[in-house]
């Protein structure tokens, strides 16, 4: 179990540093990125002397953001967003080494299998939440039918269980993919209203209105895509980390299932009782 442990801890602390690799590019790309628009309106403003005035006239990124989204497209990502922080928080709870396998589960349905008291080490199995327990719960009520069948309820279990829980992984992929879906509508609307601007008959474009139609579009595009790569990088990481988890679940209760096989059929050791000194039978005095 020792080995178990080892590589499972290996595993997942080269996928926490990639994680954290990409996390730190994303953020160093969006912290880097700033609206060449707003540099060359700065520019002429700066060599008449006045970058004060500069500085106030240059629209705020954030806020502009927000005011493009709208109401309508804005709660609606909203809506996503907490949706999807939600799941990956709840995720990263969940599967975790010590949750899936408590070292202190282990160790006390070990001592008590040792010790030959096995409807306690059931009953301490059914009335643990881990995934460990309830593979093992599963496995030991076939277990008076031979290992074998015992190993197959046990790796059924452990399918069961994990399909369980990639539910909630299935939503990540769903939010990965419905966010440059609506993106996409948010474009296609923005792009309208531009066109219909662009299309009024003798009468000139209005540059602010046309402005903002086009910068509508481009928003929910980047916001949905912005909503599309946590989404999908986390339905791989969880994924992988789920498959993981099953194998070393399945491996250590298939240790637990045979040390607890053997000892049951093992003959429970006699008990010697104490001999009780007797003392000799004393001879007549001869006369």
């Amino acid at each position: 179990m020792a080995v178990f442990a080892g590589s499972r801890n290996a595993h997942w602390a080269t996928e926490a540093a990639v994680g954290l690799l990409i996390l730190f590019a994303l953020a160093f790309l969006f912290s880097s990125a700033r609206p060449a628009h707003a540099q060359d309106e700065s520019a002429p403003a700066t060599e008449q002397g006045n970058p004060s005035e500069a500085v106030q006239s240059q629209p705020r990124l954030f806020t502009h953001i927000i005011r493009s989204a709208g109401p309508v497209f804005g709660l609606i990502l909203l809506a996503v967003s907490i949706a999807l922080v939600a799941l990956i928080v709840l995720l990263a709870m969940d599967l975790r080494a010590t949750v899936a396998i408590p070292p202190g589960f282990v160790q006390e349905f070990t001592d008590t299998v040792n010790k030959r008291k096995f409807r306690e080490a059931y009953d301490l199995a059914r009335q643990d939440d881990s995934f460990l327990a309830r593979v093992l719960t599963a496995g030991m009520g076939r277990l008076q039918y031979g290992i074998e069948d015992a190993r197959e309820t046990a790796f059924h279990a452990v399918e069961s269980v994990k399909a369980n829980k990639d539910q909630l992984i299935t939503y990540l992929a769903t939010i990965g993919t419905l966010g440059p879906m609506i993106g996409l509508v948010g474009t296609v609307y923005g792009m309208i209203l531009a066109f219909m601007e662009l299309g009024q008959q003798g009468k000139t474009p209005n540059p602010a209105k046309l402005a903002d139609a086009i910068s509508h579009a481009l928003v929910i595009t980047l916001l949905g895509i912005a909503l599309a790569v946590p989404a999908i990088f986390c339905h791989a990481f969880f994924r992988n980390r789920l498959v993981r988890m099953g194998m070393d679940t399945a491996n250590v209760a298939d240790d637990l299932l045979t040390q607890m096989y053997h000892n049951s059929k093992r003959p429970a050791p006699v008990a010697v009782e104490p001999r009780i000194p007797t003392a000799a039978p004393v001879k007549p005095a001869e006369s």
